[in-house]
């Protein structure tokens, strides 16, 4: 009914000499201030004009006026908001400050002196009050952009090398569009008020030129002789503000209906980091056959106005197509560790020393347009929980065939075919129907293997497999797990694989590098790793292992747990925990020392394991 009603007033505005009965200027002096007759269906005003002809002709001024200020509110206020929500950082210092400065200003005197400046242009003064009104829209849509730019999907779009307008137009904004609505639609009202008010103060089209609001003017002045003529032009302004209102949120409903989900989840997740410059040690460079080398990285966050060390001195390679296991407790740093090869870590952080290779280019001094030209072609990442890096507004192969046109180009149907082919490839039987469906209509599986599959439409040389096979029942991962070793063997990809689970480790992995407290503290080949670990950690992960459990005797755990960032001892982090610690071991840093060929540990006492009787 408020769309109906609204369309209605437009479309009599638009069409005002066909529809109106009378010309709003024609005179009829017999039939003053006359009430509704056959004639005149709204009656007459003061000089006998017909009441209806000037309230449809009035719509075509009034109602322009509030586009004029709405258009202004929406682009001022969205773009704002918008920019600052997304970009963060200086960017939305920058804003905010101009925010706070605009809502303090008084807006109506702002106003007022506007229309004296320019002699009562309503053109120029609703332009004026959509200024200086967005400020307030764009602080809400700074709010609601930060809660969706935390979405893991926004994240998962970065990796795929989707550029940031792309993703803020086709995958931020169509989260927002229920806030933004309500706001727009309030403010229309609002407009056509203050359009009113004004014209109340004697400003804007002036007599004989009818609007609302010179309407509603000169039937106050006649209101002891004729009451009814206050009701046309007031009931019409009034309802058309309520219609608007009551569009708003009917909108918003619709909105949020169709994509699943009635609130913004507020957790903070993979962010643009503030990247420091940094240089390594001389004799660094890496090996001519590296695709990916670490050398000596270490990670700060800020935490309560300080930076702490998050990941500390971290050496790590992956050769060309060579699955390397990344192992350790939950808190270890491996996935930022992951996050920082993509240039995605939380807002703040800092690579404070060392570099990071990715076939002979150093990430960590590159430019972040050349870092976002390698996520998604050179590099891809497939996350722990494939559902939320989804974007629930879209169908998977909608989502899909983005991917595969922003990396090979093409037209929409070559996009649409090479998109069932991926689909095809990684085991999803039906792909055409899997296509049409939206994320919450996949199943855990499912949404990992479109996950992959998005991760693949940029044919990567690196794949960063973070907890791929967490929350899935044992059937299904085997199932991910084989079918991730199967694309490998097709592509000759490499895959940095995250996980606490020897099995997935053992099952995949050529190489393996075990974190603790946010140091790798021991790699070595998978095999040599099973059979001779060297750090006390390793072997204590290895006999909690489930697989290694004997019937019925209690399963061993490593005591303690993980000291936070902050709080790691001064030498050895792990020696707290640590059956072998002796006095040396807390003296000063350990570093990495080879206890076989090609197997290095960061343990003094590495000699000594046979004593933890190691499985």
């Amino acid at each position: 009914m408020s769309l109906a009603y609204l369309v209605l007033l437009v479309v009599a505005a638009i069409a005002a000499p066909a529809v109106a009965p009378f010309d709003p200027a024609d005179l009829d002096l017999d039939s003053v201030l006359a009430g509704p007759s056959a004639e005149h269906l709204l009656g007459t005003d003061a000089l006998g004009r017909d009441v209806l002809s000037r309230l449809i002709y009035g719509g075509r001024i009034s109602l322009l006026n509030a586009a004029i200020a709405a258009v202004t509110f929406l682009v001022v206020g969205l773009v704002g908001g918008l920019a600052a929500g997304f970009y963060r950082g200086w960017v939305d210092r920058a804003i905010s400050g101009v925010v706070d400065i605009m809502i303090a200003i008084p807006g109506l005197i702002i106003l007022l002196v506007v229309l004296a400046v320019f002699g009562g242009n309503m053109t120029v003064a609703m332009v004026a009050l959509g200024v200086l009104t967005a400020p307030g829209f764009a602080r809400v849509m700074r709010a609601v952009t930060l809660a969706v730019r935390a979405e893991p999907y926004i994240a998962a779009a970065q990796v795929s090398g989707l550029p940031n307008r792309r993703i803020i137009v086709h995958h931020v904004i169509p989260r927002v569009t229920g806030p933004i609505l309500v706001q727009f639609s309030l403010f229309c009202g609002a407009a056509l008020l203050v359009d009113a008010g004004l014209a109340y103060l004697g400003f804007g089209a002036q007599p004989p030129t009818p609007t609302w609001g010179g309407m509603i003017v000169e039937a106050s002045t006649v209101m002891q002789q004729q009451p009814w003529l206050l009701v046309p032009a007031g009931a019409t302004l009034g309802l058309a503000t309520l219609a608007f209102a009551l569009l708003g949120d009917a909108v918003r409903d619709a909105t949020e209906e169709r994509t699943g989900r009635t609130a913004f989840r507020s957790r903070r997740a993979h962010a643009v980091a503030n990247r420091a410059r940094v240089s390594s040690p001389a004799g660094d460079e890496p090996a001519p056959t590296a695709l990916l080398r670490l050398r000596h990285v270490s990670i700060a966050l800020p935490v309560n106005g300080a930076l702490t060390t998050v990941v500390d001195d971290v050496n790590l390679d992956v050769e060309a197509g060579e699955t390397v296991g990344l192992v350790g407790e939950s808190g270890c740093g491996k996935s930022i560790t992951a996050s920082a090869v993509l240039g995605l870590l939380p807002a703040g952080a800092q690579i404070t020393t060392g570099q990071i290779w990715f076939d002979g280019t150093d990430l960590t001094s590159a430019q972040p347009r050349t870092i976002q030209k390698l996520r998604g072609s050179r590099i891809a990442m497939i996350a722990q929980d494939p559902i939320s890096s989804l974007d629930p507004v879209f169908s998977v192969g909608q989502q899909v065939s983005e991917l595969v046109r922003r990396h090979h180009g093409g037209s929409r149907a070559a996009a649409r075919a090479h998109t069932l082919e991926l689909l095809a490839s990684v085991s999803l039987r039906d792909p055409d129907r899997v296509a049409r469906r939206y994320p919450h209509e996949l199943s855990g599986g499912m949404a990992q293997r479109v996950a992959l599959a998005m991760a693949l439409a940029g044919d990567p040389d690196l794949l960063i497999a973070d907890e791929p096979t967490t929350a899935l029942d044992v059937t299904v991962q085997a199932e991910i797990l084989e079918l991730l070793q199967r694309l490998q063997r097709e592509r000759g990809m490499a895959v940095l694989l995250i996980t606490h689970d020897w099995g997935v480790v053992g099952t995949a992995c050529h190489r393996a590098n075990v974190m603790y407290a946010g140091q790798v503290v021991e790699t070595c080949d998978v095999a040599s790793m099973f059979r001779s670990p060297s750090h006390p950690y390793t072997v204590g992960l290895l006999q909690s292992t489930p697989h290694q459990a004997t019937p019925l005797e209690h399963l061993r755990a490593v005591p303690g747990a993980v000291p936070a960032p902050g709080a790691w001892p001064a030498g050895c982090h792990f020696a707290p925990r640590c059956a072998l610690a002796a006095a040396d071991c807390g003296a000063a840093p350990i570093a990495m020392a080879e206890a076989a060929p090609k197997h290095l540990t960061r343990c003094l006492h590495h000699d000594q394991i046979a004593r933890l009787e190691a499985p």
